[in-house]
């Protein structure tokens, strides 16, 4: 073939992987906001009118975890598993069909999940297929991104960040596999669609540490070196780091909370001195297209990690956990990994669909404080209401669930109109091309 015949196959390539990105971050903003935040809303609504957690039925509640965790973060990583890892592993083309079926099946199989659960129709059909469904969108995604060979006839060596992105997608797979099995359970002898406590406890565990952390270390260990400037990452660091989050999570499955907690502090405390977040930076971040706080806002969300770590072990040691637990957790998933995604996502997703700059930096400056302010009020009156601490509390509830609401509201519309700006041109995808690549 020609330059010129090269040039317009990958363009052609290129658009087509960013059309198939867009199709799974829309469907992850559409979960994160209807069947996910918004029904998270209600429920915080409902708990603090009637000042008690038992006030809203747990199936709700996971229904509303689930469409988060699976709907949304799910969506993302498949997305930018799919268009970012084979380039950046230098593996050969796939086929596109296969990542479009995936699309089909995990949107289908989260969207029958919500539901059952909460309007629990057919729910002995639907919670059993919609997992199934789930897991085997997972091993096409696992098939088609790692069933392929190096375009270069040498096998290239895995990079710290690549092991810790395939812990996270064991974590992933894991966390599949029990969803589905304790689906089958529930179907064929349970009352309600709800998971059982003590399964629910566990499980949160594995999809929160197990699952999503890896995740964002893993991309955090091959990007934020170039976009914040830092110093080369400690890669035998962060691969400790790595094994001993996993320690910590074997530890709390299997019971032993206190000790398991404390390992998830250590491991993040070493994910976080490996990727050397806060030493001095060797070059100025790259901030173009962005606010000129974004780097502010990616250390905010690993100081939320911290955050979640330690009040776990507060938890894990508490005769009465559910305020401090809930709000480790929210730490967790919306402290540390939402406010992950509004950060990382804003400086990729435009790029890898096609070229696309941010919509409007300002608006996500929004976002992002608003955010932090929510996340802020959210853990705070966790403790203080559902602790009994302080009454008031229960009153600045909602009002920290509507502000985190306005938040991914506001990311998703800078996202939409980023998505829906003007194509980009020929020479621009073929440029997406070399430096996806790179």
């Amino acid at each position: 073939m020609s330059p010129h015949q090269i040039f317009e196959v990958t363009s052609k390539r290129e658009m087509a992987l960013s059309r198939l990105l867009v199709a799974y971050v829309s469907a992850g903003l559409v979960f994160m906001l209807l069947p996910g935040t918004f029904l998270g809303v209600w429920n915080l609504i409902s708990i603090s009118n009637q000042k008690t957690a038992q006030a809203i039925s747990p199936a709700w509640i996971q229904a509303h975890g689930h469409a988060q965790v699976f709907g949304w973060i799910g969506s993302f990583i498949l997305g930018i598993g799919f268009y970012s890892i084979p380039k950046l592993r230098q593996l050969e083309p796939f086929g596109l069909a296969r990542a479009w079926l995936c699309w089909a099946m995990w949107v289908a199989g989260v969207s029958l999940r919500w539901i059952a659960a909460v309007y629990s129709v057919y729910w002995r059909v639907l919670l059993p297929f919609s997992g199934l469904l789930e897991l085997l969108a997972f091993l096409i995604f696992l098939r088609t991104v790692a069933g392929h060979r190096p375009e270069d006839s040498r096998k290239p060596r895995l990079e710290s960040w690549t092991l810790v992105v395939i812990a996270g997608t064991l974590g992933f797979l894991t966390a599949l596999c029990m969803n589905l099995f304790e689906s089958i359970l529930l179907a064929t002898s349970a009352a309600t669609a709800a998971l059982t406590p003590p399964f629910d406890q566990k499980y949160l565990v594995v999809i929160a540490w197990a699952f999503m952390v890896p995740f964002v270390w893993g991309f955090s260990a091959k990007w934020l070196p170039v976009f914040l400037g830092l110093r080369e990452t400690g890669s035998t660091t962060l691969l400790v780091a790595v094994i001993v989050q996993m320690a910590g999570v074997l530890f709390a499955v299997i019971g032993a909370l206190d000790f398991g907690a404390l390992l998830l502090l250590l491991a993040s405390l070493l994910a976080i001195w490996a990727l050397r977040l806060f030493h001095r930076t060797q070059q100025p971040a790259k901030i173009k297209g962005l606010h000129w706080t974004w780097p502010t806002f990616i250390r905010i969300s690993y100081g939320w990690l911290i955050m979640a770590a330690v009040l776990g072990i507060w938890a894990s040691l508490a005769a009465n956990p559910i305020g401090v637990a809930g709000a480790s957790r929210h730490a967790l998933t919306v402290g540390f990994i939402a406010g992950m995604v509004f950060s990382i996502g804003q400086r990729v997703l435009p790029a890898f669909a096609g070229m696309k700059k941010l919509w409007s930096p300002r608006l996500m400056l929004l976002a992002s404080s608003l955010l932090t302010i929510g996340c802020t009020l959210r853990v705070s009156c966790e403790v203080l209401a559902y602790q009994g601490y302080a009454l008031w509390a229960w009153r600045i509830l909602p009002c920290s669930a509507v502000i985190e609401l306005s938040a991914v509201t506001a990311f998703a519309l800078d996202m939409a109109v980023s998505f829906a700006s003007s194509k980009a041109s020929t020479q621009q995808a073929g440029i997406a091309v070399q430096a996806s690549a790179s």
